[in-house]
């Protein structure tokens, strides 16, 4: 959360002159709700159920640019989808700046805590692992311009 998935994921689908599909953003237009809402609701185990398929799907298309949820890779299925089917960028940040970043967004339901620089320290300790072993290319979204982030992963593809 916060690391620029969307932001960077439209600007290099531009710069490829590629389709850009931000998976979240796909499930809230199939399904009518938000994010948020679609985790008070199903909670957190229905909205991954859901995000699965999405991202099940989406993985097979061609020529597309796509961003997935942080949490995405919590899944085996999403992990292996994503690896075997495309270029795996992990835009990391530290966690200060993940913080800064989020700090005035409502719409992250992991982050309706008391204390959510605590919770994005827990989520990034446990993810971090896991996006280093799925990632082709990690790249540092906290110290690069947009344009030297969207350059980086244009010379690193395949």
């Amino acid at each position: 959360m916060g690391a620029g998935k969307t932001t960077i994921g439209r600007r290099l689908a531009k710069g490829l002159r590629r389709k850009f599909i931000d998976a979240d953003q796909e499930l809230e237009r199939r399904t009518g709700a938000s994010i948020a809402l679609i985790f008070d609701i199903e909670g957190e185990i229905g909205f991954r159920a859901r995000e699965k398929r999405i991202i099940e799907e989406l993985t097979q298309l061609d020529d597309i640019v796509l961003a997935t949820g942080g949490g995405a890779i919590l899944d085996p299925d999403n992990r292996a989808a994503l690896k075997s089917r495309g270029f795996v960028v992990y835009l990391h940040a530290p966690v200060e700046k993940l913080v800064e970043r989020t700090q005035r967004d409502t719409n992250r339901p992991l982050l309706k805590t008391d204390n959510p620089a605590e919770r994005m320290r827990e989520l990034l300790e446990q993810r971090d692992p896991i996006y280093q072993q799925v990632a082709d290319l990690v790249v540092d979204t906290g110290a690069l311009t947009m344009a030297e982030i969207v350059k980086e992963i244009r010379n690193a593809r395949p």
